[in-house]
C-alpha cells in the first residue's frame, strides 16, 4: 500500500512538473479559451430563437471551439514552443468531426434519458446513476481524442472505457481531493453535467471550474461579490490547468502499468 501511494505521488509530481512548463509555453490558450467563450456566448444568443435549428447551430459552434481547446491543449502538451497567435488561428476546425461524431453517439442515450425523466419524474434516481456511470467511464474521452489514434467516436468510447478500468485510482484521486470537502451534492451535480457530453461541452469545460471556485471561495467566507469576481478571474487559467494536467497524467498513465510504476518506484526509492 505504501509503495503503491509512492508511486502514486511520484507520478503526480512529474505531472505537476510537467503543466507548470506547460503552461508557462501555452499560456496564449487562456486568452483563446476567453474569446471561445464570448463566440459561444455570441451563438447561444444567435440559436436561442430558431428553434431546432439554433440547436444544431449551437452544437456545431461547441464542437468547433471544443475542437480547437482540444488543439492547442495537444500543442503545450507535446510542444518544446511557445503557443502564437497563428496556432490558435490554425486550431479552428481541429478534431471538429471527432467532438461532433462522439456527441451524437451520446445525444440519443441522452435524449432517452430525458424523455423518462419527464414521462416519470420519480425516474430522477436512475438518471442521475447512468449519467454518473457515463461520467466516469468516458470521462478521459477529451484525452483520448487529441492523444490517442482512434477510428471511430464507438472507439473513442471503447478505449476512454478501458482506461479508466486500468487506471480509475490514480485518474479520479485528484478529483476526489478537490472535491470531497463540497460534499457529495456537488459532486453529483457536477457528474450529472458532465456525464451528458463526456467532457466535449465548451460551457461546462468553464462552469465546473466556475461552481468549485465559488463553493471553496463561499466556505472559505469571502463575500458573493468579491467570489463571483475571484470566480470569474480565475476560471480561465484553473480550466486550462486542468486540462494540461490531464493531458499529461494521461500521458504518463498510457505509457505504464501500475505494476510498471510500482516496479519503478521500488527502484526510485532505493537510489536515494
Amino acid at each position: 500500500m505504501l509503495t503503491l501511494l509512492t508511486s502514486t505521488l511520484h507520478l503526480y509530481r512529474d505531472a505537476f512538473y510537467a503543466t507548470r512548463r506547460s503552461f508557462v509555453r501555452g499560456w496564449l490558450v487562456i486568452l483563446a479559451v476567453i474569446v471561445f467563450a464570448v463566440l459561444m456566448w455570441i451563438a447561444g444568443m444567435v440559436a436561442r430563437p430558431l428553434g431546432i435549428a439554433g440547436g444544431f447551430l449551437l452544437g456545431a459552434v461547441n464542437a468547433l471551439l471544443i475542437g480547437a481547446t482540444l488543439s492547442l491543449i495537444e500543442q503545450a502538451v507535446k510542444g518544446m514552443r511557445g503557443i502564437t497567435i497563428p496556432d490558435v488561428l490554425d486550431s479552428m476546425g481541429h478534431y471538429f468531426w471527432d467532438v461532433i461524431s462522439v456527441g451524437f453517439v451520446l445525444w440519443i442515450p441522452t435524449m432517452l434519458l430525458d424523455t423518462s425523466l419527464r414521462a416519470n419524474p420519480d425516474s430522477q434516481f436512475l438518471v442521475t446513476a447512468c449519467l454518473l456511470l457515463v461520467f466516469i467511464l468516458l470521462n478521459p474521452a477529451p484525452e483520448v481524442i487529441y492523444l490517442t489514434r482512434h477510428d471511430s467516436p464507438l472507439d473513442v468510447l471503447k478505449r476512454s472505457y478501458e482506461f479508466v478500468i486500468d487506471n480509475w485510482i490514480e485518474w479520479f484521486l485528484p478529483l476526489a481531493l478537490v472535491l470531497a470537502p463540497l460534499g457529495l451534492s456537488l459532486f453529483f451535480k457536477l457528474s450529472s453535467r458532465l456525464g451528458r457530453g463526456a467532457g466535449l461541452d465548451f460551457i461546462q469545460l468553464l462552469l465546473v471550474p466556475f461552481t468549485v471556485l465559488t463553493t471553496w471561495l463561499t466556505d472559505f467566507g469571502i463575500s458573493a461579490e468579491l467570489t463571483g469576481a475571484l470566480a470569474l478571474l480565475l476560471t480561465p487559467p484553473l480550466a486550462v490547468g486542468m486540462l494540461l494536467f490531464r493531458g499529461h497524467l494521461f500521458v504518463a498513465l498510457s505509457a505504464t502499468s501500475r505494476r510498471q510504476r510500482l516496479y519503478q518506484s521500488q527502484f526510485h526509492d532505493s537510489a536515494r
